[in-house]
This record gives C-alpha cells, sequence and structure tokens, in this order.
C-alpha cells in the first residue's frame, strides 16, 4: 500500500491497519476508560488504608484539590490506570506491539529531549511578562519542594505519557489508520482531549476557554505527532508545560500542591482572563514552531 502520509508518520500508523475497525476503536476506548476507573478506585483505597496508618486524614476530596505535596502525587498516580488501558487494549484488542504506541525508541528519547528543552526555555521567558503584571504567591518551601522534585517529576512523566498515549499514541494513530482526513484523525481527538478537561468547579465561566485552551494544546501535540513519527515531541511537551504549571506556577484553585508559587487569580475570575488566555495561546504557538522547525524530517 502507498503511504498516505508523511513518511514518519506512515510508519508510526502502519501497526495500526491491520485492525483499524470503528468498533474495535469504540470498544478499546471504553475499555480504556473502565480500566482508568478501576484503577483510580483502588489508588484511593490505598491511599486512605496508608494515610490512616500514618495517622492523617485522605478522602477523594483531598486528593482531587491536591493541596499538599502527598495529595498532589497521589492524584499524578492515579494516571498509572490511565496508561495501563492502551498498553493491554493494543495486545489485546488490536494485536500489536505495545512499542507501536510509542515510536522507534531512539526517536522518541530523542524528541521527547529536544521538545521538554525548547517548550522549557519558551515558557520560562514567558514567566518575565508576566511577572511585570502579575506578583507570584510563594507557595512550597524551596527546601522541601527540592526534596520532593525526584517524585514530582516521575509522577509528571507518568501524566503526561498516559494522556498522549490515549490521545495520540492510541486514539490519533487508530483513526489515522482508518481515516486520510486531517479532520478526523488530528482534529477530532483534540477536540475530545478539550472536552475532557471540562471542569466548571474549578473555572467557573471560564471553562470554556479552558477547554479550547487544552484543545489547541491537543492540535499542537496532535500535529507534532504526525510529523515526528513518535509520541515523543508531545510528550516532551506536555513535561514542559505540566512541569510550569503545576511545579513552578500553579494557577490558584488548580494543583497547587507542588508548586513553588501560585498565581493571585483563580482559574474562575473574568477579569483580564481572556488577556492572559491569548498569551497563553501566543505561547504556545511560538513552543509549538520551534519544536517543529527543529524536529521536522
Amino acid at each position: 500500500m502507498p503511504a498516505r502520509f508523511a513518511p514518519a508518520f506512515e510508519r508510526y500508523v502502519a501497526p495500526a491497519r491491520r485492525h483499524a475497525e470503528i468498533w474495535r476503536t469504540f470498544l478499546g476506548l471504553c475499555l480504556i476508560g473502565v480500566i482508568y476507573v478501576g484503577w483510580v478506585y483502588a489508588a484511593i483505597r490505598v491511599y486512605h488504608r496508608l494515610a490512616v496508618w500514618l495517622g492523617r486524614s485522605a478522602t477523594l476530596d483531598q486528593m482531587a484539590q491536591a493541596t499538599t505535596p502527598a495529595d498532589t502525587l497521589a492524584l499524578l498516580s492515579t494516571f498509572l490506570g490511565m496508561a495501563l488501558g492502551p498498553i493491554l487494549i493494543v495486545r489485546l484488542l488490536h494485536h500489536r506491539p505495545i512499542g507501536s504506541l510509542f515510536g522507534r525508541a531512539s526517536i522518541v528519547l530523542r524528541d521527547f529531549c529536544v521538545a521538554a528543552l525548547l517548550v522549557g526555555l519558551v515558557y520560562g521567558l514567558s514567566f518575565i511578562p508576566w511577572a511585570w503584571r502579575f506578583d507570584a504567591v510563594p507557595r512550597l518551601d524551596p527546601a522541601t519542594w527540592l526534596l520532593v522534585l525526584p517524585l514530582a517529576m516521575l509522577g509528571l512523566l507518568i501524566q503526561t505519557g498516559a494522556e498522549e498515549l490515549v490521545f495520540r499514541g492510541y486514539l490519533q494513530q487508530q483513526l489515522a489508520a482508518r481515516f486520510r482526513w486531517r479532520i478526523v484523525w488530528l482534529v477530532l481527538p483534540s477536540l475530545i482531549f478539550g472536552a475532557a478537561h471540562y471542569d466548571p468547579a474549578v473555572a467557573g465561566g471560564n471553562v470554556w476557554l479552558v477547554i479550547g485552551a487544552t484543545a489547541m494544546f491537543g492540535l499542537a501535540a496532535a500535529d507534532l505527532t504526525s510529523v515526528t513519527g513518535s509520541i515523543g515531541a508531545a510528550w516532551g511537551f506536555h513535561f514542559a508545560n505540566n512541569f510550569a504549571a503545576i511545579l513552578i506556577l500553579a494557577t490558584k484553585g488548580t494543583i497547587p500542591g507542588l508548586a513553588l508559587f501560585t498565581t493571585p487569580y483563580s482559574a474562575q475570575e473574568t477579569d483580564g482572563m481572556a488577556w492572559l488566555f491569548a498569551s497563553d495561546m501566543v505561547t504556545l504557538f511560538i513552543a509549538w514552531a520551534l519544536v517543529r522547525r527543529a524536529l521536522q524530517n
């Protein structure tokens, strides 16, 4: 069969072509959801028992609010279930190697490192104009932050890797194996990715801005996957983005438990929020363009 995509993406999609029936993909997504929910339930039970043994309280609300390092690390650990889902499904339902979700190992590692470094640089520079307008609120003691940093980075690797495995390594790959149209295999997974972040309790009236911004991030990640033929660049992009948003400067009321600083505003506030989202989109575009230029085959 002649290549329908760029060579790198064609090689990435090829293993999914043998069992690319829509019913398999839909069933696979449902099973991934079941596995994830089951894992989260088990993780909550384990965390609660561990907390009781240590003489502290631990509830689902505490884990979801992630106001302490322990609660945040527990929350990030639940994404192991999300990663386990596609790993099992591609073997049992699609009968293809687990490694096909990632792409070639050498490319994944190279692209992850390049993307993480470039995006980290761009996001670091973007803090400068932000600091001219706002004062960051100290959150975690620097000594404590350094102490938990290795576990925090591992948690972020798990969380971002799990989401990339589902949305770029499974859904985008399966849809591209079935459909040629970019609106199906590039846009649709990105819209679903954005919708999965629907949380009016946190974002309030800005929830659609959050969904739109998340969907735009999904588009950038999906495009990088189509250009490079692996999830490495998208994973590195995602990791650097969440490192900045969870470990450095967390938005007040989101996931502050591991952050050095929080913003003086919450995601629910409307005053000036459109400007903030617009500046975030400019930063996202610059980061995406730099990574794409550096890694485009």
